[in-house]
């Protein structure tokens, strides 16, 4: 597979609690470059960044992230806030606690009420696969796929673990054809991302690709995965 193609479907990522506005900015530089399918930050630097960019790149940020358990109405006020700001796309994380439980219709409500105050935007929706059962996956596959949401994304990368291949093959085999995958947390190689994609995934959420890219244009090495 292209390294292009690859990289075409990469939200370029910087979650860290110690990024500051100089880590963004080159981030969104990499993006640029690169041609990255977004940059994926933390909320606070979305309105610089929508700035900066100038709608030559899409802005992805989070919500309730990464535990998920905030109220509704703070994810719909966070949501509010970070489009009003310039966000493109919202992946927002789902409430682990009420899956475990098996409240899927109150998943379902939440989710949609995120949909309305996104609008025409992308909104996915992270269900953290690692701390959840087989079944919890496949019943937030039938959630997420009725819920109006445009993907169903694997991790946050801050729990205990990130995306595997089985997970997206599981996750492939039990959405509706209309939901989009992404894969997030721990994708190290161009050969996974490249894997990942063949299994599925159609957004790859990683900070590693593009210095894989970067490093591979400063040693002429051909970029096939």
């Amino acid at each position: 597979m292209d390294i292009q193609e690859i990289l075409s479907k990469c939200d370029h990522t910087l979650l860290k609690q110690t990024a500051v506005w100089e880590d963004i900015r080159q981030l969104c530089e990499e993006g640029l470059e690169y041609k990255v399918a977004s940059v994926c930050i933390s909320p606070c630097f979305v309105a610089q960044s929508s700035e900066y960019l100038e709608g030559r790149l899409p802005v992805c940020t989070v919500i309730g992230f990464p535990n998920g358990v905030c109220n509704t109405a703070v994810k719909r006020f966070e949501t509010a806030e970070a489009i009003a700001d310039g966000a493109d796309e919202i992946d927002m994380v789902a409430n682990i606690g009420w899956i475990k439980a098996g409240l899927y219709h109150q998943v379902m409500q939440e989710i949609q009420e995120v949909r309305k105050i996104c609008g025409s935007r992308t909104l996915k929706v992270i269900m953290e696969a690692c701390l959840l059962t087989e079944e919890e996956k496949i019943q937030m596959c039938r959630v997420v796929s009725d819920s109006g949401a445009d993907f169903i994304k694997t991790s946050t990368g801050f729990s205990t673990g990130g995306a595997t291949k089985e997970d997206v093959a599981l996750l492939k085999a039990n959405v509706e054809p209309h939901l989009h995958i992404k894969a997030a947390g721990g994708i190290a190689t161009l050969e996974d991302a490249a894997e990942f994609i063949r299994l599925g995934a159609d957004r790859l959420g990683t900070s590693r690709i593009v210095k894989l890219a970067k490093a591979l244009k400063e040693s002429g090495g051909s970029g096939n995965a």
